[in-house]
């Protein structure tokens, strides 16, 4: 065992990376720290740092905000340098700032680990840095099964915008000025997508991890790539939706009711949670749908992976392409995919925000929203004036 840790110091020392882990959360929606929150006999946090420990990052700095003395009197604090983010309440932005701010000036790179995430391997940590090394890309992003996913490396050359961010921002959004630079890197690790938002997040990780993390991940990603129901209708209009929220909830609900072949795309929904849907596709390539005379796409990821869906959803040929998002996403969304070659005439097909004007403002009247305007667009193209 000495010697193990002896070589994993020895490489520690040469990989130039340093963790900056973010756990200084409130936790509103969960109602209690969950960080502190146990699975298989250990804190959330202490899965996250014990991987950390694991891997070839050089130091980690683990930022603390909401509960921080509660939070160091239940994980061990050996070889972690411990930022304390006064402005906590402000949003993640904040956490970042302070958590690069203490990285040490000659570090190469930084992991951005979300501190509710204990079940990314370490080997995925290992593989995002050994790629930086190679690529020298400023932002390396894990893929799994074509979902983006957590912790983000992040070159040294783009700390200086990190330092600057404040409010409720993520990573994300310094991501638009490196379209360029951003490197995509598909892992076999399902651990990615995984995180702790609510309760009920929490209760399935917990229940499903019996004892063994990786085991967990392992039978998540034992799903098959897509799952039909017997006996569908090859005539029928087919709606895709890309998320999981209640939105995307009341329009598989809506599509099924106006007779529509519905695909609800997840990396981890079961076809059986929706009685709805008529398939259940768990990669994000559109390409492994049948073919379809006649197709509708709705991104309604709420961010996770919106650019990525609508990559898919442009190179599919679909006749109506939706996001759920605000006009400022969009037009940021937009700006990416035009650096990336989508032609102005592609891009404004994408409908954003997505839905008639109707004054919604509940999932279920949204989704009505949304469904009125494929309805009226598949009027039009049949009818044309």
């Amino acid at each position: 065992m000495g010697t193990d840790r002896e070589e994993m110091g020895a490489a520690k020392k040469n990989s130039g990376v340093v963790a900056v882990v973010l756990a200084a959360g409130m936790s509103r929606r969960m109602g209690t720290p969950k960080q502190l929150l146990r699975i298989a006999g250990k804190t959330v946090l202490e899965h996250t740092l014990g991987t950390l420990r694991k891997s070839a990052v050089d130091e980690i700095v683990l930022v603390l905000g909401f509960a921080s003395d509660a939070v160091q009197k239940e994980i061990s604090t050996e070889d972690i340098k411990i930022v304390c983010n006064e402005d906590y309440q402000q949003g993640m932005g904040t956490s970042l700032r302070a958590g690069v701010a203490a990285v040490d000036p000659d570090a190469k790179a930084a992991l951005i680990v979300l501190g509710d995430q204990p079940f990314v391997l370490t080997a995925t940590l290992n593989q995002l840095i050994d790629c930086h090394r190679t690529t020298k890309a400023h932002v390396v992003i894990p893929m799994y099964r074509g979902f983006r996913g957590n912790p983000v490396l992040l070159d040294c050359s783009i700390f200086p915008e990190l330092r600057e961010l404040s409010g409720d921002v993520g990573c994300r959004a310094i991501f638009g000025s490196h379209t360029e630079n951003i490197h995509k890197l598909e892992v076999n690790d399902a651990g990615i997508l995984l995180d702790i938002d609510s309760r009920d997040d929490f209760e399935k990780l917990a229940k499903s991890a019996a004892g063994s993390g990786n085991a967990m991940v392992a039978r998540e990603a034992e799903l098959p790539l897509l799952e039909s129901r017997e006996g569908l209708t090859a005539a029928a209009p087919e709606l895709v939706v890309v998320g999981r929220d209640p939105v995307a909830q009341a329009l598989v609900k809506l599509g099924s009711l106006m007779k529509f072949r519905v695909t609800i795309v997840d990396p981890f929904l079961r076809l059986a949670e929706f009685a709805d849907a008529t398939r259940a596709l768990h990669a994000l390539d559109l390409s492994l749908l049948p073919p379809a005379e006649e197709r509708s796409v709705v991104v309604a990821s709420r961010g996770q992976f919106d650019e990525e869906a609508l990559e898919q959803a442009l190179h599919a040929n679909a006749g109506y392409v939706a996001l759920l998002a605000n006009k400022k996403r969009a037009q940021e969304l937009t700006a990416s995919l035009r650096v990336q070659g989508r032609t102005p005439e592609k891009l404004a097909g994408i409908r954003a925000p997505a839905g008639l004007e109707i004054g919604a403002e509940s999932p279920e009247e949204i989704a009505l929203s949304i469904m009125a305007e494929i309805i009226a667009e598949r009027r039009r193209r049949s009818n044309p004036a």
